[in-house]
């Protein structure tokens, strides 16, 4: 929590109870409708949500809203460690404002300032500059607990195998049983669409024991006194040199092959015009464009967090220096960059993520089948490697199949990750698009159940003969 001030108990209850009563007083949960479906005497899912982050979470939640209740949550991690906020970001805050209220659906009780201010006051709220990365991952465990979302810990999800001839799919898990869902919805954040890139040159150069992604956890204790180098301009970077610095490295330095730092940060154009939330409507070329010039930016440090690296006597950033080659040189690492040689005793990329289906292993079976941009669109300008490599995805996250096969092996999966970014903008996975994507995500997946079970749901409709209004005409007179 954050530093100086206190916590209250007291008021986190009162909160509680209010939230409850305002969920009923808006009836939030809504009746469930969705027929319950076994398989050869095996019972299924409606949804299977994997991964039980902040997109996790908020996609149970706002399907038990559309009454769709026969829903599990799936995360690999253990309780109250889902997501990167407790295992690999190394950020001292988020980088998004404060005021953003990603996945509180509107009700008032549950944002993340009504949380804050139950337990630390109203008046400290202005003092927040930006939200602390251990408060936001408490304000997500208590998410989880009072709104008693279904999750099962401890479940790492190897395959998704489609049983096209019944309309579901079979998880297999590690280690243990697989489960039948209709719908699989793939809230597997910034690296769930495909993998963190790691140079060739790190990865078939070094022994693991010497390098690092930042992606990865990485024991700080074990590099006390030591030096490190990082390489990558982005704002991950500078996050893990300064976190580096507090566990008590001896130096870290950064570098970039860029001579200037990033400045812009295009997200924050994107929140204040619409853009987050319109981006969908725009035709493929000028989002091709669109994202074209947003993966050509590096996302900048935030001002504190350089600060905070900078004033180390162990910092350094070294400009217009790519690593041209990296060796182990006695026991530790050489980097060959422009400027000559830099030796370290360990080494962190930084170098950003590959979105693609065909580098996730539980796609396996379906990943040929899905379309990519590459596949879909021609740019007025040069092809775009990065690009191409999404998955072109439908308007409710779905993924969809190339032209000419048979795509009944993806009906019913969503990929409600990091690489929808191209498909519909900032959305899953990015706070700053969150709010806008449940709806659009919530609303595909029921509306999907409903057309599946359309005749059934239709014929009953028109057998329909409940009454509901009971009284005669003319009235009987009492004798």
């Amino acid at each position: 929590m954050s530093e100086g001030i206190g916590k209250s108990s007291s008021g986190l209850a009162a909160l509680e109870a209010q939230l409850a009563r305002d969920l009923d007083l808006i009836g939030f949960y809504r009746p469930e409708w969705v027929r319950p479906r076994v398989s050869a005497g095996e019972d299924v899912l409606d949804v299977a949500v994997i991964g039980g982050g902040q997109c996790g979470l908020s996609a149970a939640l706002g399907l038990r809203r559309e009454g769709v209740t026969n829903v599990m949550v799936f995360d690999e991690n253990e309780p109250g460690y889902e997501g990167p906020w407790e295992t690999y970001a190394r950020m001292v805050t988020l980088r998004t404002p404060k005021h953003l209220n990603p996945i509180d659906f509107g009700v008032p009780s549950l944002t993340y300032r009504a949380w804050w201010e139950a337990q630390h006051g109203a008046d400290g709220w202005q003092a927040v500059d930006k939200i602390a990365r251990g408060d936001w991952m408490e304000y997500l465990r208590w998410y989880r607990r009072v709104l008693d979302l279904p999750i099962e810990n401890g479940a790492r999800l190897d395959r998704i195998e489609p049983l096209p001839g019944k309309g579901l799919h079979r998880l297999h898990f590690t280690g243990g049983a697989g489960r039948l869902a209709r719908k699989v919805v793939l809230a597997t954040g910034i690296q769930g669409g495909g993998e963190w890139h790691t140079p060739a040159m790190v990865r078939d150069n070094l022994p693991k024991s010497l390098w690092a992604h930042t992606s990865e956890p990485i024991d700080f204790a074990r590099l006390h006194g030591k030096r490190i180098g990082i390489l990558g301009g982005g704002a991950s970077a500078f996050d893990n040199a300064n976190y580096a610095l507090t566990q008590g490295v001896a130096a870290a330095e950064v570098f970039m092959r860029r001579k200037e730092l990033p400045r812009i940060n295009p997200i924050r154009f994107m929140e204040r015009v619409g853009f987050t939330a319109r981006y969908p409507a725009l035709d493929d070329a000028t989002k091709y464009a669109a994202m074209d010039c947003f993966l050509g930016h590096n996302q900048p440090p935030t001002n504190d967090t350089f600060a905070r690296a900078a004033a180390w006597p162990g910092f350094a950033l070294h400009l217009g220096a790519p690593w041209l080659d990296v060796a182990e040189h006695q026991g530790g690492v050489r980097v060959t960059s422009p400027h000559g040689f830099h030796d370290y005793d360990f080494v962190v990329v930084s170098t950003g993520l590959l979105s693609d289906p065909g580098l996730r292993p539980e796609l396996s079976d379906v990943a040929d089948l899905i379309v990519r941009w590459g596949d879909r669109v021609m740019p007025a300008g040069k092809r775009n490697a990065l690009i191409d490599a999404h998955p072109y995805l439908g308007a409710a996250f779905e993924f969809l199949p190339r032209e000419g096969v048979d795509g009944a092996g993806l009906h019913g999966l969503f990929a409600f990750n990091y690489s929808a970014l191209v498909s519909l903008g900032l959305s899953a996975s990015a706070l700053s698009g969150l709010h806008n994507a449940l709806p659009r995500l919530v609303k595909g997946v029921a509306d999907q159940l409903f057309l599946d079970d359309r005749d059934e749901l239709v014929a009953d409709f028109l057998d329909y003969d409940e009454h509901e209004f009971l009284e005669q005409w003319p009235k009987e007179t009492a004798v």
